[in-house]
């Protein structure tokens, strides 16, 4: 979503920021965000808070609920995905190839379909 909408503003984002990259991605505030988001992914409480609070003085409230409530979506979208093995659709993985390649996404065992089933300690494609 960010790549595309980043092409529809002609803006020029660094989506490696995903995967570990330092900066701000060429996002206005992007590495704030990208702290607040690692915090809260962590569960760091304290680190959260921090970075609430520079949200809140950075770019103001709105913009806290904005970024609170992305990361709560995005989060439940992915665990969602992940615990019904929804696969990524064809149109979905044919425009996001070079993206999941220049990132390494294609490398997690979700993506592959892989998970471990607890009866037998095996691996089981779904």
């Amino acid at each position: 979503m960010l790549r595309e909408s980043s092409k529809a503003t002609g803006e020029d984002c660094d989506l490696t920021l995903l995967v570990g990259a330092v900066g701000d991605g060429n996002i206005a505030h992007g590495a704030l965000l990208m702290a607040f988001t690692d915090a809260v992914m962590k569960g760091d409480e304290l680190e959260a808070a921090k970075h609430r609070a520079e949200i809140r003085i950075c770019i103001g409230d709105d913009a806290l609920v904005d970024a609170s409530a992305i990361v709560a979506a995005f989060s439940g979208f992915t665990r969602i995905a992940d615990a019904t093995g929804i696969p990524l659709e064809e149109i979905k993985a044919e425009t996001s190839a070079d993206i999941r390649e220049a990132l390494g996404i294609n490398a997690f065992a979700e993506r592959k379909g892989e998970v471990a089933d607890p009866r037998d300690k095996a691996k089981t494609v779904f």
